[in-house]
């Protein structure tokens, strides 16, 4: 090759290189706005963060039911209050995500530009070389009349040159390539970002419109007297006991013998915790038969386990399996049983209440996976502060009340709720 064509050649790779680095600047101008953006939103939420910090202080200083009417009223406002700093915060975290898919929209732009220019640069390096060089070996070109032998160490250190450029553009390709992918699989994450907030939104949304509803009935059902509050308290908490006492009665005629073999193996793991930050707050009854078969329960007291969780906490399913039913134990008998609940049965023998929801958010007969959200955490039902009632249950045991198999003289109506004989409900702790 002569020092004229390599000359051509690296004038050729220059020009190229200053067009992709315009493109670049013009980029990068664009996404440094964005990057200002995003900053001022992260300022914003970290403020909102502090806010709704106060907020959930504030909350539990108030765990445990209401013993006035009055803290009553200051209880659901405060709920209301922290639901709208949470909405404000989503808000924020969904523009901060649209700008995050919109700079990695951008790198991923400048990245192909350069992928894009680099095998260009590359093919024409390669295209150059092969137009340039002639068949005649390159001894004889070099020794021909008039040549030096510097002339053949000369042009050997050029091809050597050329050989290592072109390893460099493969080796550059091969990078810009990887951080393609990476950018694509960020952008990929900033998308269902978007849609979990988007979600989140809307729920917290329900949820505010509920807490106002709530206030309301509350004023109803007190016509706005102390006096009334605290007979209604006082009639809640009479028929949650009196209902209890009936429903064990209930179950104590179901005739089913649990197969203990059927059951998978107690261990940490077979199912998982059905809220993230788990605090529990009441554990399941202990009984001699219980102390015995710690996977068993099988005597009077707590039928399940409480997780402490804040109104509108996203609920997952324990494991993989199907809805078996869901239900509403306030629309017949209001504030003294369940309140909104999910059964899920599932392919190891177990299944899975959820009770005390705020909002049931899959039907029956619907396949979840493990993990998956199903409802949101709340008040409903008996039930002195928000939490998450949850039971297992053997599933060869357990059955959702038929329309007119169960008719409570407590509430003077007909119950939908799970049913299964004590030996039926288990430990949940032995398979969390």
């Amino acid at each position: 090759m002569s020092p004229s064509s390599f000359k051509k050649i690296s004038i050729l790779v220059i020009i190229l290189i200053s067009i992709f680095l315009h493109s670049v600047v013009v980029q990068a101008d664009e996404m440094s706005d964005l990057q200002a953006d995003l900053d001022a939103l992260s300022t914003k939420i970290d403020d909102l963060d502090r806010e709704i910090g106060l907020y959930n202080t504030k909350i539990s200083q108030t765990q445990g039911e209401a013993k006035t009417l009055k803290a009553a009223l200051a209880k659901l406002e405060l709920n209301k209050a922290l639901l709208i700093k949470e909405i404000d915060k989503t808000k924020l975290r969904i523009k901060q995500t649209v700008h995050n898919i919109g700079i990695t929209q951008g790198k991923i732009s400048v990245t192909e530009s350069i992928l894009t220019k680099n095998k260009k640069a590359l093919a024409e390096t390669l295209r150059s070389i092969v137009y340039l060089d002639t068949n005649v070996p390159l001894f004889i070109q070099v020794l021909k009349p008039g040549s030096h032998f510097s002339d053949v160490i000369d042009t050997l250190k050029r091809n050597t040159d050329t050989s290592k450029a072109i390893n460099i553009k493969v080796r550059v390709l091969s990078i810009t390539k990887k951080e393609l992918s990476d950018q694509k699989e960020n952008f990929e994450f900033n998308k269902k970002t978007l849609e979990k907030l988007t979600s989140t939104l809307s729920d917290k949304k329900i949820l505010v419109e509920q807490s106002t509803k709530d206030k309301s009935n509350l004023l109803v059902q007190t016509k706005n007297k102390e006096s009334e509050y605290q007979k209604l308290l006082a009639d809640r908490l009479e028929k949650k006991n009196a209902l209890e006492e009936e429903v064990l009665g209930v179950e104590d005629k179901i005739k089913i013998a649990v197969d203990l073999s059927k059951l998978p193996k107690s261990g940490k793991g077979v199912l998982k915790y059905p809220v993230g930050n788990v605090k529990i707050t009441q554990y399941f009854g202990n009984t001699p038969f219980a102390s015995k078969n710690p996977q068993v329960y099988n005597g009077a007291g707590h039928n399940g386990v409480d997780f402490a969780v804040n109104v509108g906490t996203p609920i997952l399913s324990a494991g993989g399996g199907t809805v078996t039913g869901t239900g509403n134990t306030d629309t017949v008998c209001n504030g003294v049983s369940y309140g909104k609940w999910v059964l899920i049965k599932h392919s190891n023998g177990l299944s899975t209440l959820y009770a005390h929801l705020s909002v049931v958010q899959v039907s029956s007969g619907q396949s979840v996976t493990s993990g998956q959200k199903i409802g949101l955490s709340g008040n409903t039902g008996y039930s002195t502060g928000p939490h998450l009632h949850f039971t297992v249950y053997a599933t060869e045991a357990v059955h959702i009340s038929r329309p007119t198999e169960y008719k409570s003289k407590i509430c003077r109506t007909y119950m939908i709720l799970p049913l299964a004989p004590r030996e039926g409900y288990l430990n949940p702790l032995s398979y969390l």
